[in-house]
């Protein structure tokens, strides 16, 4: 690909953008702080410092959710504000071609309205191609997409798990569930609750995941001291949060990642089963890296489960190899070929 190509991952917790022959040039929270409705006063890392701090004439919130997004004017917003951060850094990005990964396993319409975002954004696109995510995602855990071999990629965000089957640079199968790393927060928040009568937010329940998380019953018995606010006397008080009790929430959805995996593997051709058995499940995305996840799934599915080197940006990555490679530049499809098959 020659002259300016960007290549932009819209997560839903974050938003990567990757520039030829610079690599990621932009890397940050995918969030926004809008003030009386209108006035946007902090994008990314700003914006997220805000989170559940903020006065109730300004609304902090991530545009994108479940994996597509939610809120076009304020993702459109974000968007322009981050291309100027850029352009002011890089250069300018006007008449740029772009690159947007896109889930496979969601509507015509809400993969258009990523296609939509880029093309009516400050940028003025020379053209907007879709690629699709877990071939993106695959491509940045440097595997081969391009041979007849099957590779099973799981692709655990913020939001949503995306499992997929991937053979000759298409998409074999592919499925999308609700669960994710902010779905596992939540359910903390309302267990912490419900156990012991305390309120906590986002953050810290998050860092409650990160500390105390576990996929398989902890061998020791872990804790850490939070804060939050007491639900019956309404004042701040601290409690100690054990790693017995982050299994017990979180299980549940560690093993509905497993269902879905389990799903594709008995949709799976014979043929590329044989190539999952030789090769395993890769696992990638920002909650990858759950402590014991990959033990308990190779448990449930007797596969070799690989957790890619940095999990979180692998998709980001990918974007990158395909616009750095020509070879790799039919990953890329036009509106076209995305939508009517041609």
């Amino acid at each position: 690909m020659s002259g300016k190509v960007l290549g932009i991952d819209f997560g839903t917790s974050t938003i990567k953008i990757y520039k030829k022959n610079e690599g990621v040039i932009f890397d940050a929270k995918n969030i926004i702080a809008v003030a009386n409705g209108t006035q946007v006063i902090a994008i990314g890392d700003e914006a997220y410092e805000m989170y559940g701090k903020a006065p109730s004439n300004i609304l902090v919130d991530y545009p994108v959710r479940s994996g597509v997004i939610a809120d076009i004017a304020n993702m459109l917003s974000l968007l322009n504000l981050a291309f100027d951060k850029i352009s002011k850094k890089y250069g300018k990005i006007t008449g740029a071609e772009f690159l947007v990964a896109a889930p496979t396993d969601i509507t015509e319409v809400e993969k258009r309205a990523f296609f939509d975002l880029v093309a009516s954004s400050n940028a003025k696109a020379k053209k907007v191609r879709i690629v699709e995510k877990p071939i993106a995602d695959a491509l940045g855990a440097e595997l081969d997409v391009m041979t007849a071999r099957g590779v099973m990629i799981v692709d655990i965000g913020a939001d949503t798990t995306e499992v997929s089957i991937i053979s000759l640079g298409g998409i074999v199968l592919s499925k999308l569930i609700p669960v994710g790393g902010n779905k596992v927060d939540e359910a903390i928040i309302l267990n912490v609750k419900k156990t012991y009568n305390l309120i906590i937010g986002q953050k810290t329940a998050e860092t409650i995941k990160k500390e105390l998380g576990c996929a398989l019953p902890p061998k020791e018995e872990r804790t850490i001291r939070v804060y939050g606010r007491d639900v019956l006397s309404g004042l701040p008080i601290e409690r100690e949060i054990t790693a017995s009790f982050v299994y017990e929430t979180i299980s549940e959805y560690m093993h509905s990642i497993i269902d879905a995996v389990r799903i594709i593997l008995e949709k799976t051709p014979p043929e590329i089963s044989s190539d999952i058995i030789d090769s395993g499940v890769y696992l990638t995305g920002g909650s990858a890296g759950i402590f014991e996840l990959d033990r308990l799934m190779a448990q449930e599915t007797e596969l070799d489960i690989n957790i890619c080197e940095d999990p979180a940006n692998t998709v980001v990555k990918g974007l990158g190899r395909i616009i750095e490679n020509n070879k790799l530049s039919s990953l890329a499809l036009t509106l076209k070929q995305t939508y009517y098959g041609g």
